[in-house]
Protein backbone atom coordinates (compact mmCIF):
# COMPACT_ATOMS: atom_id res chain seq x y z
CA UNK A 1 0.00 0.00 0.00
CA UNK A 2 1.38 3.10 -1.00
CA UNK A 3 1.08 6.34 1.53
CA UNK A 4 0.52 9.84 0.16
CA UNK A 5 3.26 12.15 2.32
CA UNK A 6 1.79 15.76 2.51
CA UNK A 7 3.85 18.25 0.52
CA UNK A 8 6.08 20.26 2.68
CA UNK A 9 8.44 22.96 1.77
CA UNK A 10 11.29 24.46 4.02
CA UNK A 11 12.23 27.83 4.34
CA UNK A 12 15.48 28.99 3.86
CA UNK A 13 17.60 30.89 6.41
CA UNK A 14 16.62 34.83 5.12
CA UNK A 15 12.83 33.69 5.36
CA UNK A 16 12.77 33.21 1.23
CA UNK A 17 11.95 29.52 -0.02
CA UNK A 18 15.18 28.62 -1.97
CA UNK A 19 15.37 27.98 -5.41
CA UNK A 20 16.94 25.55 -8.26
CA UNK A 21 19.05 22.04 -7.01
CA UNK A 22 19.44 23.32 -3.70
CA UNK A 23 15.64 23.46 -3.64
CA UNK A 24 14.94 20.41 -4.75
CA UNK A 25 17.71 18.75 -2.40
CA UNK A 26 16.06 20.05 0.85
CA UNK A 27 12.51 19.37 -0.83
CA UNK A 28 13.70 15.75 -0.54
CA UNK A 29 15.77 15.96 2.90
CA UNK A 30 11.70 17.48 4.46
CA UNK A 31 10.02 14.38 2.48
CA UNK A 32 12.75 11.37 3.89
CA UNK A 33 12.31 13.66 7.46
CA UNK A 34 8.72 13.18 7.14
CA UNK A 35 8.88 9.40 5.96
CA UNK A 36 11.42 8.10 8.59
CA UNK A 37 9.06 9.78 11.54
CA UNK A 38 5.80 7.99 9.93
CA UNK A 39 7.84 5.02 9.94
CA UNK A 40 8.70 5.19 13.11
CA UNK A 41 5.26 5.72 14.70
CA UNK A 42 3.67 3.11 12.77
CA UNK A 43 5.53 0.90 14.26
CA UNK A 44 5.24 2.21 17.89
CA UNK A 45 1.63 1.68 17.41
CA UNK A 46 2.20 -1.66 15.82
CA UNK A 47 4.14 -2.74 18.60
CA UNK A 48 2.08 -0.80 21.17
CA UNK A 49 -0.84 -3.33 20.26
CA UNK A 50 0.82 -6.54 20.85
CA UNK A 51 0.82 -8.32 24.16
CA UNK A 52 4.72 -8.88 24.07
CA UNK A 53 5.05 -5.24 25.35
CA UNK A 54 8.53 -6.43 26.30
CA UNK A 55 9.76 -5.33 22.64
CA UNK A 56 9.56 -1.80 24.46
CA UNK A 57 11.21 -2.40 27.99
CA UNK A 58 14.25 -1.37 29.04
CA UNK A 59 17.58 -3.80 28.32
CA UNK A 60 17.93 -3.55 31.96
CA UNK A 61 17.07 -7.02 33.55
CA UNK A 62 16.27 -8.94 30.11
CA UNK A 63 14.68 -12.33 30.39
CA UNK A 64 15.29 -15.42 28.56
CA UNK A 65 12.72 -17.86 27.11
CA UNK A 66 11.57 -20.62 29.50
CA UNK A 67 14.14 -23.66 28.87
CA UNK A 68 12.68 -26.83 28.76
CA UNK A 69 14.94 -30.49 27.82
CA UNK A 70 14.88 -31.25 23.88
CA UNK A 71 16.78 -34.04 23.54
CA UNK A 72 15.98 -35.56 27.02
CA UNK A 73 12.46 -34.26 26.40
CA UNK A 74 11.60 -38.17 27.27
CA UNK A 75 13.46 -38.88 30.52
CA UNK A 76 12.29 -34.97 31.41
CA UNK A 77 8.69 -35.85 31.13
CA UNK A 78 8.55 -38.92 32.57
CA UNK A 79 10.76 -38.12 35.35
CA UNK A 80 8.24 -34.74 35.63
CA UNK A 81 5.43 -37.48 35.94
CA UNK A 82 6.58 -39.15 38.89
CA UNK A 83 8.06 -36.38 40.57
CA UNK A 84 3.81 -35.03 40.83
CA UNK A 85 2.74 -37.23 42.41
CA UNK A 86 1.29 -38.09 46.12
CA UNK A 87 3.44 -41.16 46.37
CA UNK A 88 6.74 -39.46 45.45
CA UNK A 89 5.68 -36.57 47.21
CA UNK A 90 5.18 -38.79 50.51
CA UNK A 91 8.51 -40.48 49.98
CA UNK A 92 10.34 -36.91 49.45
CA UNK A 93 9.28 -36.04 52.77
CA UNK A 94 10.45 -39.29 54.33
CA UNK A 95 13.81 -39.67 53.23
CA UNK A 96 14.28 -35.99 53.93
CA UNK A 97 13.18 -36.20 57.55
CA UNK A 98 14.81 -39.82 58.04
CA UNK A 99 18.30 -37.52 57.43
CA UNK A 100 17.24 -34.60 59.76
CA UNK A 101 17.35 -37.41 62.08
CA UNK A 102 20.67 -37.60 61.99
CA UNK A 103 21.92 -34.41 63.89
CA UNK A 104 25.30 -33.27 62.29
CA UNK A 105 25.74 -29.98 64.05
CA UNK A 106 28.72 -28.16 63.68
CA UNK A 107 30.17 -26.13 66.95
CA UNK A 108 32.32 -23.42 66.96
CA UNK A 109 34.78 -25.05 68.95
CA UNK A 110 35.30 -28.55 67.13
CA UNK A 111 38.43 -30.03 67.16
CA UNK A 112 40.42 -31.97 63.82
CA UNK A 113 38.87 -34.52 62.37
CA UNK A 114 39.87 -38.17 63.68
CA UNK A 115 40.41 -35.54 67.38
CA UNK A 116 36.81 -35.04 67.63
CA UNK A 117 34.74 -37.67 68.19
CA UNK A 118 31.42 -35.34 67.20
CA UNK A 119 32.47 -35.81 63.73
CA UNK A 120 31.56 -39.18 63.67
CA UNK A 121 27.68 -38.74 63.43
CA UNK A 122 28.53 -38.21 59.62
CA UNK A 123 29.13 -42.17 59.42
CA UNK A 124 25.60 -42.71 60.15
CA UNK A 125 24.21 -40.44 57.89
CA UNK A 126 26.60 -41.47 54.90
CA UNK A 127 25.08 -45.40 55.68
CA UNK A 128 21.65 -43.54 55.57
CA UNK A 129 22.55 -41.96 52.28
CA UNK A 130 23.79 -45.13 50.55
CA UNK A 131 20.60 -47.17 51.39
CA UNK A 132 18.37 -44.41 50.79
CA UNK A 133 19.53 -43.81 47.25
CA UNK A 134 20.82 -46.70 45.88
CA UNK A 135 20.84 -46.03 42.16
CA UNK A 136 22.55 -43.01 42.90
CA UNK A 137 25.67 -44.76 44.78
CA UNK A 138 25.78 -47.68 42.09
CA UNK A 139 26.50 -45.20 38.94
CA UNK A 140 28.72 -42.45 40.56
CA UNK A 141 32.21 -43.11 42.13
CA UNK A 142 32.15 -42.03 45.58
CA UNK A 143 35.37 -40.41 47.39
CA UNK A 144 35.60 -39.73 50.70
CA UNK A 145 37.63 -36.50 51.37
CA UNK A 146 39.20 -35.66 54.78
CA UNK A 147 37.18 -39.03 56.20
CA UNK A 148 33.59 -37.13 55.76
CA UNK A 149 33.46 -35.02 52.89
CA UNK A 150 31.58 -36.56 49.93
CA UNK A 151 32.81 -36.52 46.44
CA UNK A 152 30.61 -38.07 44.20
CA UNK A 153 32.04 -38.41 40.25
CA UNK A 154 29.56 -39.54 37.10
CA UNK A 155 31.96 -39.32 34.04
CA UNK A 156 29.82 -38.50 31.35
CA UNK A 157 30.24 -39.77 27.65
CA UNK A 158 31.46 -36.81 26.10
CA UNK A 159 34.73 -35.58 28.06
CA UNK A 160 35.28 -32.64 26.85
CA UNK A 161 32.33 -31.15 28.24
CA UNK A 162 33.18 -29.59 31.48
CA UNK A 163 31.45 -30.46 34.22
CA UNK A 164 28.47 -29.60 36.03
CA UNK A 165 29.46 -29.00 39.88
CA UNK A 166 26.57 -29.21 42.26
CA UNK A 167 27.18 -28.29 46.10
CA UNK A 168 25.73 -28.94 49.48
CA UNK A 169 26.51 -29.56 53.13
CA UNK A 170 25.57 -32.27 55.27
CA UNK A 171 26.07 -30.21 58.53
CA UNK A 172 23.44 -27.91 60.50
CA UNK A 173 23.32 -25.23 63.55
CA UNK A 174 23.14 -26.58 66.69
CA UNK A 175 19.73 -26.06 68.41
CA UNK A 176 20.00 -23.96 71.98
CA UNK A 177 18.87 -26.34 74.61
CA UNK A 178 16.58 -23.83 76.25
CA UNK A 179 14.77 -23.45 72.94
CA UNK A 180 13.28 -26.97 72.62
CA UNK A 181 9.95 -26.35 74.14
CA UNK A 182 9.55 -23.45 71.66
CA UNK A 183 9.58 -26.03 68.63
CA UNK A 184 6.12 -27.49 67.12
CA UNK A 185 7.96 -31.07 66.58
CA UNK A 186 11.21 -31.83 67.89
CA UNK A 187 13.96 -30.38 66.05
CA UNK A 188 15.33 -33.87 65.01
CA UNK A 189 11.88 -35.37 65.16
CA UNK A 190 11.84 -34.92 60.74
CA UNK A 191 8.26 -34.83 61.57
CA UNK A 192 5.67 -34.34 58.46
CA UNK A 193 2.68 -32.99 59.25
CA UNK A 194 1.20 -33.42 55.47
CA UNK A 195 2.49 -29.77 54.39
CA UNK A 196 5.38 -29.40 56.06
CA UNK A 197 8.73 -31.24 57.25
CA UNK A 198 10.20 -30.19 60.18
CA UNK A 199 13.68 -29.97 61.74
CA UNK A 200 16.55 -28.63 62.00
CA UNK A 201 18.13 -28.83 58.22
CA UNK A 202 15.19 -29.11 56.60
CA UNK A 203 15.71 -25.72 55.04
CA UNK A 204 19.46 -25.43 55.38
CA UNK A 205 20.87 -27.24 54.33
CA UNK A 206 19.38 -31.15 54.12
CA UNK A 207 17.09 -30.44 51.56
CA UNK A 208 19.37 -29.28 49.33
CA UNK A 209 21.53 -32.25 49.74
CA UNK A 210 18.23 -34.71 49.56
CA UNK A 211 17.07 -32.55 46.48
CA UNK A 212 19.92 -33.41 44.17
CA UNK A 213 20.36 -36.95 45.49
CA UNK A 214 16.27 -38.06 45.13
CA UNK A 215 16.36 -35.98 41.20
CA UNK A 216 19.47 -38.58 40.07
CA UNK A 217 17.69 -41.22 41.83
CA UNK A 218 14.28 -40.47 39.53
CA UNK A 219 16.58 -39.56 36.56
CA UNK A 220 18.69 -42.99 36.87
CA UNK A 221 14.76 -44.65 37.20
CA UNK A 222 13.77 -43.02 33.98
CA UNK A 223 16.89 -44.45 31.98
CA UNK A 224 18.90 -40.93 31.92
CA UNK A 225 22.35 -41.64 30.23
CA UNK A 226 24.77 -38.28 31.27
CA UNK A 227 26.92 -36.83 28.26
CA UNK A 228 28.31 -34.38 30.58
CA UNK A 229 30.05 -35.51 33.39
CA UNK A 230 28.37 -34.70 37.06
CA UNK A 231 29.93 -33.62 40.71
CA UNK A 232 28.39 -33.58 43.67
CA UNK A 233 30.10 -32.13 46.59
CA UNK A 234 29.01 -32.34 49.56
CA UNK A 235 30.83 -30.73 52.91
CA UNK A 236 30.58 -31.32 56.17
CA UNK A 237 31.42 -28.16 58.09
CA UNK A 238 29.54 -25.12 56.06
CA UNK A 239 28.30 -24.00 59.49
CA UNK A 240 31.56 -23.22 61.04
CA UNK A 241 33.31 -21.99 57.67
CA UNK A 242 34.05 -25.08 56.01
CA UNK A 243 37.35 -25.51 56.30
CA UNK A 244 37.80 -29.35 56.70
CA UNK A 245 34.86 -30.01 54.54
CA UNK A 246 34.91 -28.08 50.91
CA UNK A 247 38.25 -26.64 52.28
CA UNK A 248 39.21 -29.95 51.24
CA UNK A 249 37.31 -31.11 48.62
CA UNK A 250 37.57 -27.65 46.34
CA UNK A 251 41.25 -28.53 45.92
CA UNK A 252 40.86 -32.04 45.07
CA UNK A 253 38.30 -31.11 42.31
CA UNK A 254 40.86 -28.28 41.16
CA UNK A 255 43.73 -31.36 41.38
CA UNK A 256 41.81 -33.20 39.25
CA UNK A 257 40.23 -30.97 36.77
CA UNK A 258 42.48 -27.60 36.84
CA UNK A 259 41.38 -24.01 36.88
CA UNK A 260 38.31 -22.91 35.22
CA UNK A 261 36.98 -26.36 34.53
CA UNK A 262 33.72 -27.10 35.69
CA UNK A 263 30.85 -25.01 33.29
CA UNK A 264 28.74 -24.19 36.49
CA UNK A 265 28.44 -24.15 39.78
CA UNK A 266 25.01 -24.59 41.91
CA UNK A 267 24.78 -24.43 45.42
CA UNK A 268 22.61 -23.49 48.30
CA UNK A 269 21.30 -19.64 48.10
CA UNK A 270 18.48 -17.88 46.66
CA UNK A 271 14.78 -18.80 46.33
CA UNK A 272 11.85 -17.24 44.78
CA UNK A 273 8.96 -15.49 46.11
CA UNK A 274 6.69 -12.76 45.83
CA UNK A 275 7.66 -8.95 45.55
CA UNK A 276 5.56 -6.24 44.76
CA UNK A 277 2.52 -8.52 42.99
CA UNK A 278 5.40 -10.78 41.05
CA UNK A 279 7.15 -13.89 41.57
CA UNK A 280 10.44 -13.29 41.41
CA UNK A 281 13.54 -15.58 41.76
CA UNK A 282 16.87 -14.23 42.62
CA UNK A 283 19.82 -16.66 42.39
CA UNK A 284 22.74 -15.02 43.72
CA UNK A 285 25.76 -14.17 41.45
CA UNK A 286 27.93 -12.52 44.15
CA UNK A 287 28.71 -12.63 47.87
CA UNK A 288 29.66 -10.36 50.66
CA UNK A 289 33.46 -10.55 52.62
CA UNK A 290 33.47 -11.22 56.07
CA UNK A 291 35.78 -10.14 58.40
CA UNK A 292 35.61 -11.05 62.15
CA UNK A 293 37.51 -8.64 64.00
CA UNK A 294 37.84 -8.82 67.83
CA UNK A 295 38.80 -6.11 70.11
CA UNK A 296 40.94 -6.96 73.33
CA UNK A 297 40.93 -4.39 76.11
CA UNK A 298 44.00 -5.35 79.04
CA UNK A 299 44.36 -2.94 82.18
CA UNK A 300 45.92 -3.57 85.53
CA UNK A 301 44.10 -6.06 87.97
CA UNK A 302 43.39 -5.63 91.78
CA UNK A 303 40.82 -6.01 94.73
CA UNK A 304 37.22 -4.61 93.51
CA UNK A 305 36.89 -2.24 96.57
CA UNK A 306 39.48 0.07 94.83
CA UNK A 307 38.48 0.34 91.64
CA UNK A 308 39.63 2.59 88.39
CA UNK A 309 37.13 5.22 87.04
CA UNK A 310 37.46 2.42 84.01
CA UNK A 311 37.61 -1.22 84.18
CA UNK A 312 38.55 -3.37 80.99
CA UNK A 313 34.68 -4.28 80.92
CA UNK A 314 34.17 -0.81 81.17
CA UNK A 315 36.47 0.40 78.46
CA UNK A 316 35.33 -2.41 76.36
CA UNK A 317 31.71 -1.27 76.57
CA UNK A 318 32.51 1.95 75.75
CA UNK A 319 34.42 0.99 72.78
CA UNK A 320 31.54 -1.43 71.47
CA UNK A 321 28.68 1.69 71.64
CA UNK A 322 31.39 3.60 69.56
CA UNK A 323 30.92 0.95 66.94
CA UNK A 324 26.98 0.62 67.28
CA UNK A 325 26.72 4.38 67.36
CA UNK A 326 28.81 4.65 63.87
CA UNK A 327 27.23 2.00 61.79
CA UNK A 328 28.61 2.08 58.20
CA UNK A 329 27.60 4.79 55.71
CA UNK A 330 25.32 2.64 53.10
CA UNK A 331 24.77 3.84 49.70
CA UNK A 332 23.33 2.07 46.62
CA UNK A 333 25.75 2.16 43.62
CA UNK A 334 24.71 1.60 40.17
CA UNK A 335 25.62 -1.74 38.51
CA UNK A 336 25.76 -3.51 41.89
CA UNK A 337 23.73 -7.24 41.92
CA UNK A 338 21.28 -5.63 44.29
CA UNK A 339 21.04 -2.12 41.94
CA UNK A 340 19.81 -4.31 39.53
CA UNK A 341 17.83 -6.37 41.32
CA UNK A 342 15.69 -3.45 41.77
CA UNK A 343 15.41 -2.09 37.92
CA UNK A 344 14.11 -5.68 38.07
CA UNK A 345 11.45 -4.79 40.43
CA UNK A 346 10.54 -1.72 38.53
CA UNK A 347 10.58 -3.02 35.08
CA UNK A 348 8.08 -6.04 35.71
CA UNK A 349 6.52 -5.93 39.47
CA UNK A 350 2.68 -4.84 39.12
CA UNK A 351 1.92 -3.52 42.48
CA UNK A 352 5.05 -1.46 43.14
CA UNK A 353 4.46 2.50 43.90
CA UNK A 354 4.30 4.47 40.49
CA UNK A 355 6.55 7.15 42.43
CA UNK A 356 9.08 4.41 43.76
CA UNK A 357 9.61 2.95 39.68
CA UNK A 358 9.91 6.00 37.96
CA UNK A 359 12.53 7.07 40.69
CA UNK A 360 14.18 3.52 40.17
CA UNK A 361 13.99 3.97 36.38
CA UNK A 362 15.17 7.51 36.53
CA UNK A 363 18.55 6.72 38.79
CA UNK A 364 20.24 4.87 36.44
CA UNK A 365 20.89 8.67 35.12
CA UNK A 366 19.79 10.83 38.47
CA UNK A 367 22.02 10.77 41.52
CA UNK A 368 18.88 12.54 43.01
CA UNK A 369 16.60 9.93 42.14
CA UNK A 370 19.01 7.60 43.35
CA UNK A 371 19.20 9.01 47.13
CA UNK A 372 15.50 8.95 46.93
CA UNK A 373 15.56 5.00 45.66
CA UNK A 374 17.87 4.76 48.95
CA UNK A 375 15.51 6.49 51.23
CA UNK A 376 12.15 4.26 50.41
CA UNK A 377 14.11 1.05 49.85
CA UNK A 378 16.70 0.89 52.77
CA UNK A 379 13.18 0.76 55.18
CA UNK A 380 13.63 -2.87 54.85
CA UNK A 381 16.72 -3.99 56.99
CA UNK A 382 16.99 -7.22 54.26
CA UNK A 383 17.78 -4.72 51.24
CA UNK A 384 19.91 -2.34 53.54
CA UNK A 385 21.90 -5.26 54.51
CA UNK A 386 22.59 -6.60 51.60
CA UNK A 387 23.73 -3.38 50.04
CA UNK A 388 26.07 -2.46 52.90
CA UNK A 389 28.71 -3.71 54.99
CA UNK A 390 27.49 -5.04 58.11
CA UNK A 391 28.23 -5.44 62.01
CA UNK A 392 26.95 -7.23 64.71
CA UNK A 393 28.55 -7.48 68.37
CA UNK A 394 28.68 -11.76 68.56
CA UNK A 395 30.82 -12.42 71.88
CA UNK A 396 31.98 -10.90 74.25
CA UNK A 397 33.73 -11.73 77.61
CA UNK A 398 35.60 -10.62 80.41
CA UNK A 399 36.19 -10.79 84.23
CA UNK A 400 36.67 -14.26 86.88
CA UNK A 401 35.37 -13.40 89.77
CA UNK A 402 33.26 -10.51 91.33
CA UNK A 403 35.81 -9.13 93.72
CA UNK A 404 38.53 -9.29 90.98
CA UNK A 405 39.11 -6.30 88.73
CA UNK A 406 39.16 -7.95 85.31
CA UNK A 407 42.55 -7.92 83.94
CA UNK A 408 41.12 -8.31 80.33
CA UNK A 409 37.80 -8.12 78.17
CA UNK A 410 37.65 -8.75 74.51
CA UNK A 411 34.74 -8.93 72.07
CA UNK A 412 33.89 -9.86 68.74
CA UNK A 413 32.24 -8.05 66.05
CA UNK A 414 31.62 -9.99 62.73
CA UNK A 415 31.27 -7.83 59.58
CA UNK A 416 29.53 -8.51 56.34
CA UNK A 417 31.90 -6.56 53.75
CA UNK A 418 29.65 -4.70 51.38
CA UNK A 419 30.52 -6.01 47.23
CA UNK A 420 30.88 -2.19 46.67
CA UNK A 421 33.26 -2.20 49.48
CA UNK A 422 36.91 -3.94 50.73
CA UNK A 423 38.74 -5.79 53.47
CA UNK A 424 41.07 -2.99 53.78
CA UNK A 425 38.22 -0.19 53.81
CA UNK A 426 36.94 -2.11 56.74
CA UNK A 427 40.38 -2.47 58.51
CA UNK A 428 40.57 1.31 57.51
CA UNK A 429 37.09 2.27 58.91
CA UNK A 430 37.68 0.27 62.06
CA UNK A 431 41.14 1.56 63.13
CA UNK A 432 40.02 5.10 62.83
CA UNK A 433 37.15 4.34 65.09
CA UNK A 434 38.74 4.11 67.95
CA UNK A 435 41.72 6.24 67.85
CA UNK A 436 40.41 9.60 70.20
CA UNK A 437 38.75 6.55 72.48
CA UNK A 438 42.13 5.04 72.78
CA UNK A 439 43.73 8.14 73.67
CA UNK A 440 41.13 9.22 75.92
CA UNK A 441 41.40 5.90 77.96
CA UNK A 442 45.66 6.26 77.56
CA UNK A 443 45.62 2.97 76.55
CA UNK A 444 48.80 1.56 73.77
CA UNK A 445 46.60 1.22 70.64
CA UNK A 446 47.92 -1.79 67.96
CA UNK A 447 45.38 -2.07 65.12
CA UNK A 448 45.63 -5.44 62.57
CA UNK A 449 49.20 -5.61 63.59
CA UNK A 450 50.25 -1.83 63.57
CA UNK A 451 51.22 0.35 66.16
CA UNK A 452 49.53 3.71 66.39
CA UNK A 453 49.50 4.80 69.41
CA UNK A 454 51.47 8.60 70.44
CA UNK A 455 55.05 8.06 71.69
CA UNK A 456 55.99 9.14 74.71
CA UNK A 457 52.28 9.13 76.20
CA UNK A 458 52.26 7.55 79.32
CA UNK A 459 49.25 4.37 79.46
CA UNK A 460 46.95 2.59 81.72
CA UNK A 461 46.18 -0.30 79.50
CA UNK A 462 46.35 -1.83 75.69
CA UNK A 463 43.78 -2.04 73.35
CA UNK A 464 44.61 -4.24 70.11
CA UNK A 465 42.23 -4.77 67.31
CA UNK A 466 42.73 -8.22 65.33
CA UNK A 467 41.36 -10.17 62.69
CA UNK A 468 43.03 -13.69 62.32
CA UNK A 469 41.42 -14.54 59.22
CA UNK A 470 38.60 -12.46 56.91
CA UNK A 471 37.45 -13.45 53.22
CA UNK A 472 37.34 -11.27 50.58
CA UNK A 473 34.42 -10.18 48.30
CA UNK A 474 33.74 -13.08 45.82
CA UNK A 475 33.74 -12.28 41.85
CA UNK A 476 30.69 -11.60 40.68
CA UNK A 477 29.00 -13.96 38.16
CA UNK A 478 28.52 -12.55 34.54
CA UNK A 479 24.73 -12.01 33.84
CA UNK A 480 24.89 -10.05 30.63
CA UNK A 481 27.30 -10.14 27.49
CA UNK A 482 29.37 -12.87 25.73
CA UNK A 483 30.05 -14.46 28.45
CA UNK A 484 26.21 -14.89 30.25
CA UNK A 485 25.44 -18.87 28.66
CA UNK A 486 25.51 -20.37 32.00
CA UNK A 487 23.00 -17.83 34.14
CA UNK A 488 20.66 -17.85 30.77
CA UNK A 489 20.43 -21.26 31.06
CA UNK A 490 19.74 -21.31 34.82
CA UNK A 491 17.00 -18.67 33.94
CA UNK A 492 15.15 -20.22 32.12
CA UNK A 493 15.60 -24.11 33.59
CA UNK A 494 13.89 -21.76 36.52
CA UNK A 495 11.02 -20.63 34.81
CA UNK A 496 10.34 -23.99 33.00
CA UNK A 497 10.70 -25.62 36.70
CA UNK A 498 8.16 -23.25 37.63
CA UNK A 499 5.48 -23.85 35.02
CA UNK A 500 5.60 -27.31 35.13
CA UNK A 501 5.10 -28.24 38.58
CA UNK A 502 2.10 -25.41 38.12
CA UNK A 503 1.18 -26.42 34.70
CA UNK A 504 1.41 -23.26 33.05
CA UNK A 505 1.80 -21.83 29.77
CA UNK A 506 3.90 -18.85 29.18
CA UNK A 507 6.25 -16.41 31.45
CA UNK A 508 5.32 -16.47 34.88
CA UNK A 509 8.51 -16.07 36.86
CA UNK A 510 11.11 -13.40 36.43
CA UNK A 511 14.38 -13.98 36.95
CA UNK A 512 17.11 -11.14 38.44
CA UNK A 513 20.23 -11.04 40.20
CA UNK A 514 20.27 -11.94 44.02
CA UNK A 515 22.77 -12.08 46.71
CA UNK A 516 22.99 -14.54 49.84
CA UNK A 517 23.31 -12.22 53.11
CA UNK A 518 25.98 -14.89 54.41
CA UNK A 519 28.42 -16.40 52.79
CA UNK A 520 28.33 -20.43 51.37
CA UNK A 521 30.70 -22.79 50.58
CA UNK A 522 31.48 -21.57 47.29
CA UNK A 523 34.27 -19.42 48.37
CA UNK A 524 36.70 -22.78 48.21
CA UNK A 525 35.52 -23.00 44.62
CA UNK A 526 36.18 -19.66 42.46
CA UNK A 527 39.31 -21.21 41.15
CA UNK A 528 36.81 -24.03 39.40
CA UNK A 529 34.62 -21.44 37.49
CA UNK A 530 33.30 -17.77 36.96
CA UNK A 531 30.16 -19.06 36.82
CA UNK A 532 28.63 -19.82 40.43
CA UNK A 533 25.42 -19.59 41.43
CA UNK A 534 23.64 -19.70 45.07
CA UNK A 535 20.45 -20.78 44.32
CA UNK A 536 18.07 -24.01 45.26
CA UNK A 537 14.64 -22.87 43.74
CA UNK A 538 13.21 -22.92 47.47
CA UNK A 539 9.63 -21.18 47.65
CA UNK A 540 10.13 -18.61 50.09
CA UNK A 541 5.99 -17.33 49.91
CA UNK A 542 6.45 -13.62 50.24
CA UNK A 543 9.27 -12.14 49.37
CA UNK A 544 13.03 -14.18 48.67
CA UNK A 545 14.28 -14.41 51.42
CA UNK A 546 14.49 -18.51 52.74
CA UNK A 547 15.72 -17.27 55.85
CA UNK A 548 12.13 -17.12 56.81
CA UNK A 549 11.87 -20.82 56.71
CA UNK A 550 13.21 -21.21 60.35
CA UNK A 551 16.96 -21.77 59.33
CA UNK A 552 19.18 -20.86 62.14
CA UNK A 553 16.38 -20.84 64.60
CA UNK A 554 13.44 -22.48 66.22
CA UNK A 555 11.02 -24.09 64.12
CA UNK A 556 13.00 -24.36 60.70
CA UNK A 557 10.79 -26.20 58.04
CA UNK A 558 10.01 -26.48 54.55
CA UNK A 559 6.91 -27.70 52.83
CA UNK A 560 6.64 -30.64 51.15
CA UNK A 561 5.56 -29.41 48.10
CA UNK A 562 8.38 -26.63 47.57
CA UNK A 563 10.83 -29.44 48.25
CA UNK A 564 9.59 -31.91 45.65
CA UNK A 565 9.40 -28.79 43.08
CA UNK A 566 13.28 -28.22 44.41
CA UNK A 567 13.82 -31.62 43.14
CA UNK A 568 12.05 -31.01 39.81
CA UNK A 569 14.50 -27.84 39.61
CA UNK A 570 17.35 -30.16 39.85
CA UNK A 571 16.00 -32.97 37.56
CA UNK A 572 15.52 -30.06 35.08
CA UNK A 573 19.17 -28.52 35.90
CA UNK A 574 20.53 -31.30 34.96
CA UNK A 575 19.03 -32.25 31.79
CA UNK A 576 19.54 -29.27 30.21
CA UNK A 577 22.95 -29.11 31.18
CA UNK A 578 23.18 -31.98 29.82
CA UNK A 579 22.85 -31.09 26.00
CA UNK A 580 23.47 -27.34 25.89
CA UNK A 581 26.14 -27.04 23.38
CA UNK A 582 26.76 -23.43 25.18
CA UNK A 583 28.32 -24.16 27.72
Amino acid sequence: MQTKLPEYSLPSANGLRPTGKRSQFIRLLGVAFLFITWASLSLFRHYSSRSDVSLLASPRCSQVDVLVPEKNADVWKSAGKTISTEEFKLKAASLLGGAIQIPGESYDDMGPVGEDSRWEVHDKFHRYLAEAFPLVHATFVLEKVNTYGLLYTWKGSEASLKPLLLLAHQDVVPVDPNTIDKWAHPPFSGYFDGDRIWGRGSSDDKSGLIGILSSLQVLLENDFRSTRTIILAFGFDEEIGGFQGAGHLAPKILETYGEDSVALLVDEGGGFGQEYGTVFATPGIAEKGSMNVRLDVATPGGHSSVPPDHTSIGILSRLLVEFEDNPYEIHLRRGTPTYELFQCFAEYSKNIPDKLRNEIKRSAKSDKALLNVEDVLFQDPLYKSLVGTTQAIDIIHGGVKSNALPEQAWAIINHRISTQSSTSETVEHDTNLLVSLAARFNLTYTAFGKDISPSGVPTKGSLTLSSPNYLDIAPVTPTTGNKAAPYKLLSGTIKATYNAYRSLEGDNIVVGPGMPTGNTDTKYYWGLTPHIFRYKHQNSGNGTNTLGSGAHTVNESISADSFVEMILFYATLILNVDESTDL
